[in-house]
């Protein structure tokens, strides 16, 4: 009787197998079975971060054409920070404060040494990129933006994800976009801006997911809805492209995410790679 060895002399060649050979056939032994809804609410990341690198953009166009002030900007900034870091620990009660062992006094320090920093390097900003043409600075700022949104961690176990990456191609694009507004006021009060829209504001969207997620899912659409109206008074082609995006991205890809996983057929058995499960660090010794 045929035996699947080959330290054996059997009169059989050595690609023989009979007909036991598939019994061990399995098909699909790690896929996973996805649900619609679990994949739409998932891709709420993918749609705030597009938002985000939207509001962001539409923002610096109203700077660049007047009709927004850094005052303006920087004062509605300030309030919706004050009222996300309080959002930040009321939606856990402090849990997460608690377990990192940071203070209140850490981050007002932190936030001051920033802002310090920021205003006093401001000037530098304004001038740092005048030797390059305008047409360069903008196609620059789309790649750095485009690369923020490619590394940015959604949430995936990917080689790919790199969170510190993502958060400097951002503000890289920032300082690109800031130091083509009239003033340096303009560009403290831009990259400030970024830090919050690009730092603060993802890591206030995380909790809410993980802690409150209808909560997270409401201030999803609010932000979609946001991003979307202040979008059409720069471009209503414009807006409707990014609603196309958005409903693609939030409604289309999940639906095809599961239909494509009907067509998965990996086939695993005898044939596959041994896996040495024994542990043989005692050999390393």
């Amino acid at each position: 009787r045929w035996q699947k060895v080959l330290y054996e002399r059997q009169p059989f060649p050595d690609n023989y197998v009979d007909q036991r050979f598939l019994e061990e056939l399995r098909k699909n032994v790690h896929a996973r079975q996805y649900r619609y809804r679990a994949v739409v609410f998932q891709s709420g990341a993918v749609v705030q971060q597009l938002c985000s690198v939207c509001v962001f953009v539409v923002t610096w166009w109203y700077m660049d054409a007047g009709m927004l002030s850094p005052q303006g900007l920087f004062g509605a900034a300030l309030v919706s920070s004050l009222l996300g870091y309080v959002l930040f620990d009321v939606v856990d009660s402090g849990a997460g404060r608690r377990q990192s062992g940071r203070t209140r006094w850490a981050d007002l320090k932190s936030t001051l040494v920033f802002a310090a920093f920021t205003y006093g390097f401001s000037p530098v900003l304004k001038t740092l990129t005048e030797s390059i043409s305008t047409d360069t600075i903008y196609a620059m700022s789309a790649l750095m933006l485009l690369g923020h949104l490619i590394f940015f961690d959604y949430g995936a176990n990917a080689a790919i994800v790199s969170s510190t990456l993502s958060l400097n191609m951002a503000i890289f694009a920032s300082v690109c976009l800031a130091s083509r507004l009239p003033r340096s006021l303009h560009a403290f009060v831009m990259v400030t801006f970024a830090m919050q829209i690009f730092a603060l504001w993802p890591m206030l969207q995380k909790k809410l997911k993980a802690q409150t997620p209808p909560c997270y899912v409401g201030v999803t659409l609010l932000f979609a809805l946001a991003a979307l109206l202040a979008l059409a008074t720069v471009s209503s082609v414009g807006a409707v492209l990014f609603a196309s995006l958005l409903l693609a991205v939030s409604c289309l890809c999940p639906y095809c995410l599961i239909r494509l996983q009907l067509l998965k057929d990996n086939i695993h058995g005898p044939w596959d790679e041994a896996e040495i499960k024994e542990d043989l660090s005692r050999f390393l010794m």
